[in-house]
């Protein structure tokens, strides 16, 4: 297939870039704005064509969509504290942006997948949330994600555009920018930093490895039913604080690192996902976290090149304003 990825640039969206290219040989149109998150690094050892502009810019999107046969929208402004500090490009982003796309779509009258969160559903005690549970987003990042997924399902209902939403649990894995939970851990741990844990390290996240959630992706894309929310949860549950402790583990750091901060503005005790769905159309999530949590150490030790530049620029000025005075 020729695929337009808005957002492949980041995290997830590249490693699907390099899925894609490297399993199922796709040429690939990525757009990307290049944010803090966005790299240009994170696809260097891929083949691809590359359009730097945002994807509310609708001139940019014309350009990008040009040929291709399917849209996957992975382009997001991602982590919760930044919403919480600064809704605004969530705002731009989430819900603008995903309206410039549907509409070069229809136009284009190629299928579109949403790339959504499991937040969208809030917090859950026990059990697991089902494609059909009430959406119930309690930050401005996951209120965002939620509007984008209602508009998604609005040009199918009115409009009769091929849409597909998946909604991935927390992904981790290589290429991760280190404001997330378990690349923070792994890099304060190697530098014997301090390692911020929110409140009592309780909250409860169902792991997905990156890889896992692309594959997901994949076959949503290729299988799914238009119309319909697939979630894709990983195969593994497990609270924040024994996450950063199986991080001492592994890097060799001092517990005494452990640092409780200051718990989060409305910070939801648990997620989980119920991937019933997406499994009948033959996916299965194949890296369990501890064997994941392993290859993404091991992937920061050796990629000092990668992380190197970020924790030496804006990122440090980001972290001193989030945990500085909490950490002396």
């Amino acid at each position: 297939m020729k695929l337009l990825v808005c957002g492949g640039a980041g995290f997830i969206g590249s490693n699907f870039v390099r899925l894609r290219v490297r399993d199922h040989g796709d040429e690939v149109v990525v757009l990307d704005k290049l944010t803090y998150a966005g790299r240009r690094e994170n696809l260097a050892d891929v083949e691809h064509v590359f359009v730097h502009g945002a994807i509310e810019d609708r001139d940019k999107v014309a350009e990008a969509i040009e040929g291709c046969e399917a849209v996957v929208n992975f382009a997001a402004e991602t982590h919760v504290d930044r919403s919480i500090a600064e809704p605004d490009a969530f705002v731009t982003t989430h819900a603008v942006g995903t309206y410039v796309l549907l509409e070069a779509a229809r136009e284009a009258g190629v299928r579109y997948l949403q790339v959504s969160t499991d937040e969208v559903y809030g917090s859950i005690a026990e059990g697991s949330f089902t494609e059909g549970s009430p959406l119930a987003p309690s930050s401005p990042y996951s209120a965002t994600k939620t509007g984008a997924d209602l508009l998604v399902a609005s040009y199918f209902h009115t409009y009769g555009l091929e849409t597909l939403i998946c909604r991935g649990s927390n992904n981790y894995g290589p290429y991760q920018y280190p404001e997330k939970l378990i690349p923070l851990m792994i890099l304060n741990a190697m530098h014997a930093d301090p390692l911020p844990v929110y409140g009592d390290g309780q909250q409860v996240r169902n792991w997905l490895y990156v890889e896992d959630f692309g594959r997901g992706i994949g076959h949503v894309l290729a299988h799914g039913r238009p119309g319909e929310v697939y979630n894709v949860g990983g195969p593994d549950e497990c609270p924040n604080l024994e996450v950063v402790e199986r991080i001492i583990a592994l890097t060799g750091a001092d517990r005494e690192l452990l640092t409780y901060v200051t718990d989060r503005p409305g910070h939801d005790r648990r997620y989980s996902l119920a991937s019933e769905k997406v499994r009948a159309l033959g996916w299965e999530a194949q890296v369990h976290f501890a064997e994941g949590l392993e290859q993404t150490v091991a992937w920061y030790r050796d990629n000092p090149e990668w992380w190197g530049p970020i924790r030496s620029g804006d990122y440090r000025a980001y972290y001193e304003r989030q945990y500085g005075s909490q950490l002396g």
